[in-house]
């Protein structure tokens, strides 16, 4: 079946929910123009939820997308917590960080039932999960409403996986894909493949549409996608340099910078395997960092050294979220980009 069909979107295009880099405007943007547009809800409280989705649909009636992460919130461990606290000590008393001060934790939720509440209040078209889904219960709850799911598979286990617990459209996720793999059945990165790899396993494993992310910036690598049998391409890298895009100035500078085209997998900045482009903390850290907290605990430790650093103009501790792909970044309307990218088809 097409997206289409089962998203009722014009084009084969699904703009990645970036939380961080992105609010309402860029997936009102995406969707009006025909592809499909994504809030990241992931790291939204309730009432600034509720307040996205109202902007959303005031200024479209087409479909869209709302995002959320399915991760489980690991128990704190004193142990995974010094061993990160001895490694950034160093930097903690260059930068003048009193480690005394920094806080434990993460607001960093998982979906759950008062997100469901918002989110049948609005019924949103369409609910796409990172690490899997959620309970039976709330996805149930969000499939009453008349939503199609979407979640995003690393491996054909986890294409096969998702098919089983009720995918409606399955993202095979390639190892060139910027931001957090949506990795959930296993921690290997040895099992991440690419995307052109990838893709044409899951599409002959599973009888739902596939959408098909990771490295694909231009027209020419939709059309790519699409050969190989996917439904739909979806890409967030392209979308940074967007108008409507939220991406700081530093995050921009990055990623028309020659350091773009060096990314790296690191979790030294969640917990959790994440490309961006390589800046000194993952040179010095990492970019894998072993014995850390479990996501999203990590984060808390690291964000005072971003937040003086970004003070200072600088990404040196920021996660400079990318794909290996940046040629398609493009400092014009998300409209544009979007019909640009599907101008092939």
């Amino acid at each position: 079946m097409s997206l289409k069909e089962v998203l009722g979107i014009e084009l084969p295009i699904i703009q990645a929910p970036m939380a961080g880099v992105q609010g309402s405007a860029l997936a009102v943007a995406v969707s009006n123009a025909g592809g499909l547009g994504s809030l990241p809800g992931a790291m939204l409280n309730i009432e600034t939820l509720r307040d996205e989705l109202s902007a959303i649909t005031s200024q479209t009636d087409r479909p869209y997308n709302v995002n959320f992460f399915c991760h489980e919130m690991p128990e704190h461990s004193q142990k995974a917590e010094m061993i990160w606290r001895n490694a950034l000590s160093p930097f903690y008393k260059a930068y003048s960080v009193d480690p005394d001060m920094v806080p434990v934790g993460s607001s960093r939720i998982p979906f759950n039932a008062k997100t469901a509440e918002v989110l049948e209040e609005f019924k949103p078209p369409v609910v796409s999960f990172h690490f899997g889904l959620p309970e039976e219960e709330l996805l149930l709850q969000v499939k009453s409403f008349g939503a199609k799911v979407i979640s995003s598979a690393t491996t054909v286990e986890e294409a096969l996986w998702l098919e089983e617990y009720g995918a409606d459209v399955i993202i095979a996720q390639g190892v060139e894909a910027g931001g957090h793999r949506g990795m959930f059945l296993s921690h290997d990165l040895n099992s991440q493949m690419g995307t052109f790899a990838l893709l044409p396993q899951i599409v002959d494993a599973v009888n739902v549409p596939v959408v098909a992310a990771g490295g694909i910036a231009e027209a020419n690598g939709v059309v790519a996608a699409m050969e190989l049998g996917a439904a739909g391409v979806q890409l967030g890298t392209a979308y940074l340099l967007c108008h409507e895009a939220l991406t700081s100035p530093m995050h921009r500078t990055a990623l028309e910078s020659e350091g773009a085209k060096h990314t790296a997998l690191t979790n030294i900045f969640t917990g959790r395997p994440a490309r961006a482009i390589i800046n000194l903390a993952m040179k010095e850290l990492g970019p894998i960092h072993y014995g850390i907290p479990e996501f999203p605990l990590a984060a808390s430790a690291i964000t005072p050294l971003r937040t003086i650093m970004e003070a200072q103009g600088s990404g040196d501790f920021s996660p400079l979220w990318a794909g290996q792909n940046v040629t398609g970044c493009k400092a014009i309307s998300a409209a544009d980009l979007t019909h640009e990218l599907a101008s092939q088809l």
